[in-house]
């Protein structure tokens, strides 16, 4: 389900390949899609008909966490990322499935690595996520165990299907503005990485929690890679960790004023941001063939 997405026509591609019979689902017709469907407001008996008869099932929808809504935003977000997932498990699991997978988010992760972070009671998107994961696997039972795939960055592309964060960062790389950066960075990944794991954990009917990364790499690291991958190479220059707490402290308290939040609170954002999300272990492999195909050098009409 979001099989059309660029995590999810790799994970297509991948099962395919290993001989597996895939059908695919998604809310907009395009091709390689089987069923079109509004998972979001898909009753059970509607995905009992089109999960029966099949093994497993891989859940990949987008979720967007920087979106500003009217306060409070937990309702919107528990409807958009938890609702659907308990319904889907649900028909699952009336249907006889006997693995699935949830692609899910690595702040996860964090909040079992640090949960001095309070990241489920500073960020609701983090809530909304934790919920899903728990919901899911409570609404699967024992007998469908349910991994969930703890996904950091995620470079690569299908056609035209891009991560929808590259956009702004290809766009700022290919300027003459000057590349800054914070301390701390991130995990990353590629699509294909993430579709072997997918297809690991459906072999395996595994229930675990697995974090996925190829790489860690600096917010400096990544930015110079990208510029380089645009061919426009320049230095990377450091961003005063104050002026990025201030910004977004102001970010938070516009919000606030305003009556609005976001998934993830600007104001307590700071302290995320500017650690090193890194994940142990990596994969090792390299992430410059998805980098380099997320942001080519020249792409017409860009």
């Amino acid at each position: 389900m979001g099989g059309t997405g660029l995590i999810g026509a790799h994970v297509v591609a991948r099962l395919r390949g290993r001989g597996h019979a895939v059908t695919t689902l998604a809310r907009t017709d395009r091709p390689g899609v089987d069923h079109v469907l509004d998972v979001e407001a898909a009753s059970v008996d509607e995905l009992r008909r089109l999960l029966a008869g099949h093994d497993g099932v891989v859940y990949g929808t987008r979720a967007d966490e920087q979106r500003v809504l009217r306060r409070p935003i937990h309702p919107v977000l528990h409807r958009e990322i938890v609702d659907p997932v308990v319904r889907v498990f649900t028909a699952a699991r009336h249907e006889g499935l006997t693995r699935g997978v949830i692609l899910g988010s690595y702040y996860t992760y964090y909040d079992r690595l640090r949960p001095q972070w309070c990241l489920p009671d500073r960020h609701v998107y983090v809530r909304c996520r934790l919920e899903q994961a728990r919901e899911g696997r409570a609404a699967a039972g024992p007998e469908l165990p349910v991994a969930v795939l703890e996904l950091p960055f995620v470079f690569g592309r299908v056609g035209d299907r891009l991560p929808n964060w590259a956009g702004p960062l290809d766009r700022w790389a290919r300027s003459a503005a000057p590349l800054l950066a914070p301390v701390g960075g991130t995990a990353a990944a590629s699509a294909r990485s993430v579709a072997e794991a997918a297809h690991a954990a459906l072999e395996q009917a595994s229930g675990s929690d697995i974090p996925v990364a190829d790489e860690n790499l600096t917010w400096a690291e990544m930015l110079a890679r990208i510029a380089d991958a645009v061919g426009r190479p320049r230095p990377v220059n450091r961003l005063p960790a104050g002026a990025v707490r201030a910004l977004l402290r102001l970010g938070g308290g516009a919000q606030a004023l305003a009556g609005k939040e976001s998934g993830l609170n600007p104001a307590h954002l700071a302290d995320v941001l500017l650690a090193e999300l890194f994940i142990e272990p990596v994969t090792g492999r390299s992430l410059e063939p998805a980098l380099r195909e997320t942001f080519a050098a020249s792409v017409p009409g860009r």
